[in-house]
């Protein structure tokens, strides 16, 4: 198993996903449910940060290799995935929404690993609707883990408001990415699956 620097940033992520979760588990004398949610967004953000930076570092410095691309990927599941299952926990989002999310990440996954078996992963691989839909999802995520209003100055905004929308934004967007990459893959799923 390789190790470098990016693949440390990357099991950095991991190691960060119980911190996320267990803030919401310290009893109130030893941290405010305000500074849970801070405590949660900021390490979520810190988390995701790493997500950019590994694969930056790990194509500058040429140090890419067949682990960091296969852990890279589940740490971002993980994290995206455990962040949703405290948000429904704590009622901030509907299950549906994260049953939708999390679903499609297995169901694409899955995809993705049966289309490289067959010698045509870049029929499936990542496009601009994916990173959108995973731009509005690791935006939503931390304001809906903050949960409440954030000021910069005279400048306000509602976390809840906007986190709400984003995270409809981000399903809405997972479903349409999700038939998109099947409408890529469905010659070769009607090929090696004998459909007419």
């Amino acid at each position: 198993m390789p190790f470098n620097f990016p693949i440390f940033l990357t099991w950095l992520r991991i190691v960060l996903i119980p911190l996320v979760v267990g803030v919401f588990y310290l009893p109130d004398m030893m941290m405010s449910p305000a500074h849970r949610n801070l405590a949660a967004a900021t390490i979520f953000i810190l988390a995701a940060r790493t997500d950019w930076f590994d694969g930056f570092l790990a194509r500058k410095w040429n140090q890419t290799s067949s682990f960091g691309a296969f852990l890279e990927p589940v740490a971002d599941k993980l994290m995206v995935t455990a962040a949703l299952l405290v948000l429904v926990q704590l009622t901030r989002i509907d299950s549906a929404i994260a049953l939708v999310i999390v679903g499609r990440e297995i169901a694409i996954s899955a995809l993705r690993e049966w289309m490289a078996q067959i010698g045509a992963s870049k029929s499936v691989a990542v496009n601009s609707l994916g990173k959108f839909k995973t731009a509005c999802q690791m935006t939503a995520i931390p304001m809906l883990l903050f949960y409440g209003p954030l000021s910069f100055g005279v400048f306000s905004i509602d976390t809840r408001v906007w986190g709400l929308w984003l995270i409809y934004l981000a399903a809405f967007l997972t479903i349409w990415s999700m038939l998109y990459y099947m409408k890529l893959a469905w010659p070769q799923i009607r090929e090696r699956g004998g459909m007419a």
